[in-house]
């Protein structure tokens, strides 16, 4: 409700006007906005839910280059996502981390000198980095988890990251920017100006139903599955519009699966590779499927034959196998993915590679097809630069030298933080502060502010409103990143939901409601 009322504040009036409307909250709305914030236009960012809530947070959670692409002859898009891994680790250090995989040989798949090539093709399209190269493997079946027939494979790193908090991040940058950002902000009108000069956009808010009407030069598209809706709302030819097909990623997560802190990538018989990931400290996360689905997005779960695909893709390498019964969390993402030719190419097939059109009438309107979690920094420039002749006054981009705003300042300061909160919280268990540290990273400290000051002149962060989260975090994530419903706290703000009981989580609500 606070960002719908300074909406409205701000540019609800009749004479007021936005240089820029982006509608949707996901990983590329959120960094398109962020960007367009840094180079000195008016930006107003809403989405019809939380931010990140469907695709952008049901990601396999990797900042990757896209191994598997290269077989697609997909050069320009893994060389451009290998370049993007670098930046993201030193713009976001607390949530981009290197991550080792083990790609395991199997000798019924591809031979191995191909896999060889690619390996060395893929260090070599990402140039220097800060990540060791790649490796042949021999693996020790005494403590290996894999089958023994399975004796040799390849080490190379890439990156993971917790993708909602990649899209808060991105929707803080832009706040600080000085953009006016509503998430549960609905656009349900959109009509050119007389003059086609700009847009007439009518916001509505999903809570009170209140609505608001805005005037901006130019809208940003980037509402992922939904971008059809959004096109055909704004009257769009028909040559502005993508031929999107809507392709279904499902991921489980289990008990861990193996010791160690290394990801799998597997070969499956049906040519595709699916990953074994570790996931907070005690879990494993597989992933993904693709699943060509119709129908609203929104509606999109994963279905039981999945869940079997993924358990038995898994069995087919590791001694110990999960199955149905194991699954903790289970989610489901629809990547919104440009068809090209007559469509009849496997989903797998189909290329992650974005693809921004511009349309000059009936007024200017961006609109953003695809992309990858990995790439949307690029994405975001690319966009801003295709504006270039709308807003002639912007500034140059910015973003491939900025932190994003939870980035420590120097090295040694999340230790020294964490040092600082555990001098002001003593009872505090150690785990929940560390926690604090890796989900919220240097913007940790700002959970202080919603303490309060015990007899004793220490701080108390309050009582514990169920596992693991105390009231003045949970404050915190109210007041300062959005956080309304007990899914935003327990899944995209944290991933408290995997030892939260369904009491827990109702408590959680009813104190939320109240």
């Amino acid at each position: 409700m606070a960002g719908f009322r300074q909406l409205h504040e701000r540019f609800g009036q009749e004479d007021a006007c936005s240089d820029l409307l982006v509608i949707g909250g996901g990983i590329n709305g959120a960094g398109i906005a962020a960007d367009a914030s840094g180079r000195g236009l008016s930006v107003v960012l809403v989405d019809g839910d939380d931010w990140g809530h469907a695709t952008s947070s049901a990601s396999t959670k990797l900042i990757h280059g896209g191994l598997r692409y290269l077989e697609q002859w997909q050069f320009r898009m893994v060389r451009e996502s290998l370049q993007e891994r670098r930046i993201l680790m030193e713009a976001a250090p607390h949530i981009v981390e290197p991550l080792e995989f083990h790609l395991v040989h199997s000798p019924e798949m591809r031979p191995f000198w191909m896999i060889w090539l690619g390996m060395k093709l893929y260090d070599t399209l990402a140039g220097s980095s800060a990540l060791p190269a790649s490796s042949a493997l021999r693996f020790n079946h005494e403590n290996s988890a894999l089958k023994p027939q399975y004796t040799k494979g390849f080490s190379y790193f890439d990156c993971r990251v917790d993708d909602a908090r990649l899209v808060l991040e991105n929707v803080k940058q832009a706040q600080s920017r000085g953009a006016c950002v509503a998430s549960r902000t609905k656009c349900t009108g959109l009509s050119a100006l007389p003059d086609g000069t700009g847009w007439k956009a009518e916001l509505t808010c999903q809570q009170s139903g209140q609505t608001s009407s805005i005037k901006t030069k130019c809208v940003i598209n980037a509402t992922g599955p939904w971008a059809s809706y959004i096109d055909d709302m704004a009257g769009l030819n028909a040559e502005h519009k993508a031929r999107l097909r809507l392709v279904k990623g499902s991921h489980i997560v289990v008990p861990a699966l193996y010791e160690g802190d290394q990801a799998y990538l597997l070969q499956l018989r049906d040519g595709r590779i699916i990953f074994t990931i570790p996931y907070q400290d005690n879990f494993t996360m597989i992933g993904t499927t693709d699943e060509e689905i119709g129908g609203d997005p929104g509606d999109a779960r994963i279905s039981a034959a999945e869940v079997t695909y993924l358990c038995e893709a898994v069995s087919e390498y590791f001694t110990n196998a999960p199955v149905a019964s194991d699954v903790v969390w289970q989610f489901a993402g629809v990547r919104p993915l440009e068809q090209s030719g007559d469509g009849s190419e496997n989903a797998s097939q189909v290329s992650r590679d974005y693809r921004l059109s511009l349309a000059s009438t009936p007024a200017p309107l961006l609109s953003v097809y695809g992309g990858k979690l990995t790439s949307y920094r690029a994405l975001a420039e690319a966009a801003m630069d295709t504006l270039g002749d709308v807003f002639p006054q912007m500034t140059e981009s910015w973003t491939s030298t900025a932190s994003l705003p939870g980035a420590p300042k120097g090295e040694g300061t999340l230790v020294l933080l964490k040092e600082s909160l555990q001098a002001a919280f003593p009872v505090i268990e150690p785990g929940v502060i560390s926690r604090w540290l890796a989900n919220y990273g240097a913007q940790a400290v700002k959970v202080m502010d919603y303490a309060s000051k015990g007899s004793n002149g220490l701080l108390e962060a309050g009582p514990l409103v169920g596992p693991g989260l105390y009231k003045a975090e949970l404050d915190f994530l109210i007041n300062e990143e959005w956080a309304e419903t007990a899914e935003d706290v327990l899944w995209r703000r944290s991933k408290l939901g995997l030892h939260w009981t369904d009491t827990d989580v109702l408590a959680l609500t009813e104190y939320l409601r109240q």
